[in-house]
């Protein structure tokens, strides 16, 4: 098919197309596409490139008819960059000017275009549309739609840029709200800490204090128990002798008629033992010994039967009346 045949091809099929790329404009591609957002302002902040790609103008005037009828039977009119009708169209009208065919084709790849432009702008696709706005004033620097489409791209690069500075912002402040409530957190566990270490010194003193106190105490009262026991000891020894300086003064004179000593017990004068018994006798009218007690010995259990056995041998002259009193035994070996 001919260069001529191609262009009047396209142009049976090009009002379908636009029509059925306008439905698409006025639906789906309305809602911006949310994965072109995050890189749109970067990109449409780059230096424009050439409108035409530079591998395109260098090729010669037949390969470019051959490419940008391929290129419309492939339903490329403007994309992808650097392989797309268009593109070829106006590389050729640059090489022939004077080809009213070229410049047909053009006018009427230009509404594509103009649709194309307006979809990547409501993507926020800023690159692509850059891209597409740099054709169309390629086509015709005149065209209507020009300064909406430029407006549209720059207000929308601005939007976008906004959009991520404020962003940027808010995820800066988080950052730095996460950073206070961080360090707010470290500082409360600090200060439960200190207090916890605090009140754990506090208890220990106390609980040292607490022993410390209870000490004292038991040892107060062991003196006092020591006290009171030496004042009862001290009492009953005091009522002891008192109730011998009664006895004696009160009791008749005794006088021994007979006393014999007691037995030395063989097993404490093997081991040399010595000691003491004290024993309260009463004597009765006729003399004789009538009762005999232990009443201290040491050590215990050692001479008490011995001195028990001696004391009841003794014998007094008779008396007017029985009398009681206490004698100490001595019991050392060898004497």
């Amino acid at each position: 098919m001919s260069h001529v045949a191609m262009i009047a091809a396209a142009r049976r099929w090009l009002p379908v197309a636009l029509a059925l790329a306008l439905a698409a404009c006025s639906g789906k591609d309305e809602t911006p596409a949310p994965a072109a957002q995050g890189a749109a302002a970067p990109a449409a902040a780059a230096p424009a490139a050439p409108a035409v790609a530079a591998k395109v103008q260098s090729m010669g005037t037949e390969q470019l008819r051959e490419s940008a009828s391929q290129a419309l039977r492939e339903n490329r009119m403007y994309a992808p960059a650097g392989d797309n009708a268009i593109e070829y169209y106006l590389a050729l009208r640059d090489k022939t000017p004077d080809d009213a065919s070229v410049k047909s084709a053009l006018t009427d790849l230009l509404p594509y275009t103009l649709i194309a432009a307006e979809q990547h702008l409501g993507r926020e696709d800023f690159t692509e549309a850059q891209r597409l706005v740099a054709l169309i004033e390629k086509v015709d620097a005149s065209a209507p739609a020009l300064p909406r489409l430029k407006e549209g791209l720059t207000k929308g690069v601005q939007v976008a840029a906004k959009r991520t500075e404020d962003e940027t912002e808010k995820v800066k402040k988080d950052a730095e709200d996460r950073t206070k409530q961080l360090a707010e957190q470290q500082r409360l566990t600090e200060q439960r800490a200190k207090e916890a270490e605090a009140a754990k010194q506090i208890a220990a003193q106390q609980d040292l204090a607490r022993r410390d106190s209870e000490r004292q105490e038991a040892e107060r009262q062991a003196a006092a128990r020591r006290d009171a026991e030496q004042k009862q000891q001290q009492a009953a020894a005091q009522q002891a002798n008192a109730a011998r300086q009664a006895a004696t003064a009160a009791a008749p004179s005794l006088r021994p008629v007979s006393t014999p000593a007691p037995r030395y017990p063989a097993e404490a004068l093997r081991s040399g033992t010595s000691g003491e018994v004290l024993v309260e006798i009463t004597v009765g009218t006729d003399g004789s010994v009538t009762n005999a007690r232990v009443l201290r010995a040491t050590p215990s259990r050692v001479f008490d039967r011995e001195a028990l056995n001696a004391v009841k041998r003794w014998r007094f002259e008779p008396v007017t009346a029985p009398v009681t009193t206490r004698r100490t035994l001595a019991f050392a070996p060898g004497g």
